[in-house]
């Protein structure tokens, strides 16, 4: 975790089962038919987009937690319900919550989110990555940090920042 020894700010996190791999129907394995992105597929980033070269192992539910060896899904910081997908209108809201209400990694977290969206999505889509509403004192603040795109450039361009998202990015060996 961060600062090799610190404690961490929550121990004994409850740990939820992820949820099955989601089922490819017809539909999308027929080639004729354009693909709809849908809020399962933002959640999984599993399935190929046409227009996106994603990872299948990529996915926004098994970013890992900056402190705990888990991922955001098994600490039930995303969950698929808290996922909307418009993809008529280009849009993307993910909604998470943090552990405990005074995590001091929801920026960073989110900033992951923000990160493996810019990098899996075509360009067309409108990202909104903010906290679940009432779940974090300082919300407010973090929502705006991560709405603001020259804030969250220049967060990106801290090498030392840059490293820890991508760890968080990374897949577990």
């Amino acid at each position: 975790g961060p600062g090799g020894g610190a404690a961490l700010e929550n121990a004994n996190p409850l740990i939820y089962r992820r949820s099955g791999e989601r089922p490819v129907t017809a539909r999308e394995e027929d080639d004729e038919l354009p693909d709809i992105i849908d809020d399962r597929e933002i959640f999984d980033m599993s399935v190929q987009l046409r227009s996106a070269f994603l990872n299948p192992t990529h996915l926004i539910r098994s970013i890992n937690d900056p402190e705990h060896p888990l991922t955001l899904e098994e600490l039930n910081v995303v969950e698929q319900v808290r996922v909307k997908v418009n993809d008529a209108e280009s849009t993307v809201t993910v909604e998470f919550t943090p552990t405990i209400p005074h995590c001091s990694m929801a920026t960073l977290i989110g900033l992951s989110i923000k990160v493996k969206l810019i990098r899996s999505l075509p360009e067309r889509f409108k990202l909104d990555v903010h906290i679940t509403p009432g779940t974090h004192v300082s919300e407010h603040a973090v929502n705006k940090q991560l709405a603001d795109k020259e804030r969250v450039a220049a967060a990106l361009e801290n090498s030392h920042l840059l490293e820890v998202v991508n760890q968080c990015l990374s897949a577990r060996s």
